[in-house]
Formats: structure tokens, C-alpha cells, sequence
């Protein structure tokens, strides 16, 4: 599990496509504290730690299966690519997003980009079977990144990105036509779910 606060912006360093996916992600953790088989998110995405490495940096490989390949945007990962990291929550460590799974449901995409303030206006589209469990003042998490829903608009919503946030994550970079892991609220996939039975 998960708080969708990011710790670190690792590096995609090198990719592999050899049975399944392998990346090696270069990171500022250290990765002396790292277990093989550890799982980290990246950008949202909860892999496991197969090999790690500290030369020329630090860097830990994970193994990605087509699975998940075909149901977040690790397809388009490419060398240099930037990913927000966060390692795996402790018992007794604080919860300052919301609980996040690191099991992705669908890729969104940015459809719109609005300066509002010093802070960054961005609207996402969700696909369309996903697109009911996002309600206004609800979370979600979108590359990792535990974020509060500004407004909803049909399949379209926007997340307002202080410039915190910018900073210490990859959403200083966001550019329209991104494609993004999403990951709904585990609340509102329950609550969905006990009104089928209802």
C-alpha cells in the first residue's frame, strides 16, 4: 500500500524487453535499505524490486509484465523518462494522502492546461467505464500523485496542481496529450460496488 506522496523523481536509465519488460530506474534512495522484493510505485505503478545497484548511482531493476504494460502508459516509457517514486507504506508511517493500491485502472489523458495563479489548472479524461468513480472534493491519484478532484464534467476533470507539487513531482512537466496512470479512489470502487448488490 500506498500514500500517493511522492519521495523521489527516479530516472529511467535502461529497458529490456526480454520475457517480460525490465527497467533499471536510477533513484536517490538508498538502496542499501532496499529489499529484493520490495515493491515501489512508480509513477503509480506498484513493481517489484528484482536486482539493485549503486554505480554509477543508484539504481534498483523491476520486471514489468505485458499485463501491465497493456493497462498503464509504461508502453510509452523511453530513456531519460522521469517517474514519481514512493516506497511502500510502513505501519506507524503517517497517511498524508489516501490510500493508494498501485494497481492502476486506466490511463488518462490531459486535455487541457490553465495557469490560475501561481498554481496550474489541468484537466484529465478519464476513459469512459472509470469516469463514474471520480466525484468533486474525491481522490485520486494520477502517476502516484494522491491529488483532491477540483471539478467533474462528463468523462473530464480538473486537479489543481500547487506549485509544491510541481516541484517535488513529474507534474512540472505535464504537457497536453500526456497519458497518465490513474487510479480511482478504493472507497468509491466499494461504494459502487455495494450499490450493485443494493
Amino acid at each position: 500500500m500506498f500514500t500517493g506522496i511522492v519521495t523521489d523523481i527516479g530516472e529511467v536509465l535502461e529497458l529490456e524487453q526480454r520475457g517480460d519488460l525490465r527497467a533499471r530506474i536510477g533513484t536517490a534512495y538508498d538502496v542499501a535499505g532496499i529489499d529484493l522484493g520490495a515493491s515501489i510505485a512508480c509513477d503509480g505503478v506498484c513493481l517489484t524490486v528484482v536486482a539493485l545497484g549503486q554505480a554509477p548511482r543508484n539504481w534498483f531493476d523491476v520486471e514489468i509484465s505485458a499485463e501491465s504494460v497493456s493497462k498503464t502508459n509504461i508502453g510509452g516509457w523511453s530513456v531519460g523518462k522521469r517517474l514519481n517514486l514512493e516506497r511502500a507504506l510502513k505501519v506507524g508511517d503517517e497517511l498524508g494522502g489516501h490510500i493508494v493500491s498501485g494497481h492502476v485502472d486506466g490511463v488518462a489523458e490531459v486535455v487541457g492546461l490553465r495557469p490560475e495563479g501561481d498554481s496550474l489548472r489541468v484537466t484529465f479524461r478519464a476513459p469512459e467505464p472509470l469516469a463514474r468513480f471520480i466525484a468533486p472534493k474525491g481522490s485520486v491519484a494520477l502517476n502516484g500523485t494522491s491529488l483532491t478532484v477540483n471539478e467533474v464534467d462528463g468523462r473530464d476533470f480538473g486537479i489543481n496542481f500547487i506549485p509544491h507539487t510541481q516541484h517535488v513531482t513529474t507534474w512540472g512537466d505535464v504537457a497536453l496529450g500526456q497519458l497518465v496512470n490513474l487510479e480511482v479512489d478504493t472507497m468509491a470502487r466499494y461504494v459502487a460496488r455495494l450499490r450493485e448488490w443494493g
